[in-house]
């Protein structure tokens, strides 16, 4: 590798690496936690395995925790609120990473969940999920899919693989759950970002969504709008 190619790759990760207004892992809480997650840890691997469990288990998955205000979406409160949804947890995870010195960015997608409950298909006229997120991590020169999205409790309750991450190998959500129904469907990707990309998702979500979107996409989670908690799953 010659010198601008160095200096293009080392731009490239340092991009990966700063603090945003979504990813701010300049803020106390997330230096704190990283600080006590990774303590310790010899190898990015390692430390990137510890963020991974804590962001899948002790952050819970929580599909009404979705919203249209853009202060729920920044890893400081995520990670005050001790739970979140797809995004948020990518969010989180994306940022942790950031603050262990490990480049990380987000990968936005749609989803369909095939085994999305009545009530949950109710409330946003479909099983496709949008927007959708998970994180990737770089490890020893090559960029590694992360999903922390289900936590074990849930993964249990619906009868679905718990994802795990060993350091190095893609971890996604599973195509089908432990008796062998269709569960998790990826369906659109839409690319990968140094920070999240609100006004694209704003702009999407009528591609995905009835007017329907514009009702629990407001100022306060659907958790306090509807009165409602718990996992839902998608």
């Amino acid at each position: 590798m010659d010198q601008e190619d160095m200096k293009g790759c080392n731009m490239m990760k340092n991009a990966y690496l700063e603090p945003t207004y979504f990813l701010d892992h300049d803020h106390p809480a997330i230096i704190e936690k990283v600080k006590e997650l990774t303590g310790g840890c010899k190898t990015e691997a390692e430390a990137s395995q510890r963020i991974f469990l804590f962001v899948r288990d002790q952050i819970p998955y929580n599909m009404y925790a979705v919203c249209g205000n853009k202060e729920y979406y920044k890893a400081s409160q995520i990670l005050k609120a001790g739970n979140g949804y797809c995004i948020q947890k990518a969010i989180l995870l994306t940022t942790l990473a950031r603050a262990a010195g490990i480049p990380s960015r987000l990968v936005l997608v749609a989803i369909r969940n095939h085994l999305t409950p009545p009530e949950v298909v109710s409330l946003l006229g479909s099983n496709l999920f949008f927007p959708h997120g998970y994180s990737q991590i770089l490890l020893d020169g090559h960029w590694v899919n992360i999903a922390a999205t289900y936590d074990t409790p849930l993964c249990e309750r619906i009868g679905a693989a718990v994802p795990d991450f060993d350091g190095k190998n893609d971890t996604l959500l599973p195509k089908t759950d432990l008796a062998g129904r269709r569960f998790i469907e990826y369906v659109d990707h839409h690319g990968t970002y140094d920070d999240m990309p609100w006004d694209y998702i704003v702009g999407k979500m009528p591609d995905y969504y009835d007017a329907r979107w514009k009702d629990w996409f407001g100022d306060e989670p659907v958790s306090v709008l509807y009165k409602r908690s718990g996992a839902g799953i998608g």
